[in-house]
């Protein structure tokens, strides 16, 4: 496929993923990851996780960040260029943000019209728990393979993502320092990477 047919194809597929999700960041990371691992094949399990981690560490949305990196790793993996790895980046962030800013145009000139009707209010009533839906499968996806065959799934651990105990350990360690030990994300961030480098 030559450069401009894989850009145009990244364009599109982050078009409709802007176009389409609504919740924010975390609700894009299960159209992200169909698209781009299972539809698409640009990434695997484990590299699109990679993204995901190295998202939420940098400052900025985690749907942007994602749409910024997996541009880079499909258009780099494809040619060996970092040039084109460059415009892989900017055209899947551009392609992404496009809908969210056309649409927020319309939304900021008819809002203060809008806001009191019932059909605003069942709108956001219905979108709510679909956006808590999204963000829950975002999270499973990380964490398990689900697999179709008929009417049964096939649910298999994704093995790159938790390769060993030690794996399991700092998950468990993460949860626990955040939910019951209230430590800052950042320090949280930092002292993970600091065992990542002396456990592996």
């Amino acid at each position: 496929m030559s450069i401009a047919a894989l850009l145009l194809q990244l364009a599109w597929t982050f078009l409709v993923i802007g176009a389409l999700t609504f919740g924010g960041g975390y609700a894009m990371l299960s159209l992200i990851q169909n698209e781009v691992v299972v539809h698409h094949a640009w990434l695997s399990e484990s590299a699109f996780t990679d993204i995901v981690a190295i998202s939420q560490m940098t400052p900025g949305p985690i749907g942007i960040n994602s749409a910024t990196y997996v541009g880079y790793d499909v258009l780099y993996g494809a040619t060996g260029s970092h040039l084109a790895g460059v415009f892989g980046s900017m055209t899947a962030t551009l392609a992404l943000m496009l809908p969210s800013f056309v649409i927020m145009l319309l939304v900021v000139r008819f809002y203060t019209r809008f806001r009191t009707s019932r059909l605003y209010g069942g709108t956001m009533a219905w979108l709510k728990p679909a956006v808590v839906g999204l963000i829950g499968a975002a999270a499973v996806i990380l964490m398990v393979k689900v697999h179709w065959d008929g009417w049964v799934p096939e649910v298999s651990l994704v093995r790159d993502n938790f390769p060993d105990w030690k794996s399991w350990g700092l998950l468990a360690a993460a949860f626990a320092a955040s939910k019951w030990g209230r430590v800052n994300p950042i320090l949280l961030i930092l002292l993970a990477a600091a065992a990542g480098l002396i456990l592996y």
